[in-house]
């Protein structure tokens, strides 16, 4: 048995011209025409492409709010208080999130406030609730205790588990560019910007 290999043919042709990869896209999208931009409805943009850039219309979080469940007080109501030595407040009143509270905290004074809810005039700290001992009146007939005063039993500083107005998006700022396909995270910026409908 031979074994001389079979003689390898070649071409005579000479070589091509390779185009690079950047090239032959931009030939093909040379073809390709921009579709007019159109609104759809937030629930329908998933997927759908940017035809602008996206500013915010207000900061985010409107308002200084709370981070925490807890008091709203004044750091220097706190000053001393310890376990040992707790300082007993007044509490005027209770705030959920959504609502903002009609009047002002003094000296001396505490609104039970809920995660999310607007910091109160005359406030600027937040004693969570794990840092108080709550002391309640319930009255003939009443099913809950109303709570009338509150021990705080750590100092608080001011500023404490308070998130600042406009700490997450400042009103102007461009939270979204043009050409970006919009997913699930994309759509749920938009939606927080109190949107119904984008233009795409």
């Amino acid at each position: 048995m031979s074994s001389h290999k079979a003689p390898v043919a070649r071409s005579t042709e000479p070589p091509v011209d390779m185009l690079p990869v950047e090239d032959a896209l931009d030939r093909i999208l040379s073809f390709c025409r921009v579709l007019p931009s159109e609104t759809r409805a937030i629930d329908d943009a998933v997927g759908q492409v940017l035809a602008t850039d996206i500013t915010a219309p207000f900061d985010i979080p409107p308002h200084d709010n709370t981070a925490m469940d807890g008091y709203a007080v004044q750091s220097a109501s706190t000053d001393d208080a310890a376990e040992s030595n707790p300082i007993r407040l007044r509490v005027i009143g209770e705030l959920a999130a959504g609502y903002l509270y009609d009047g002002a905290v003094g000296p001396g004074e505490a609104v039970r406030i809920m995660t999310g809810a607007p910091m109160p005039d005359g406030a600027d700290t937040i004693v969570p609730f794990e840092e108080t001992d709550e002391f309640g009146l319930r009255a003939p007939g009443q099913e809950h205790e109303t709570i009338e005063d509150v021990g705080i039993l750590k100092a608080a500083g001011p500023g404490n588990n308070i998130r600042r107005r406009g700490e997450d998006v400042r009103r102007g700022q461009q939270v979204l560019d043009a050409g970006t396909v919009l997913r699930g995270p994309e759509v749920a910026v938009l939606a927080t910007l109190g949107g119904g409908a984008v233009g795409e």
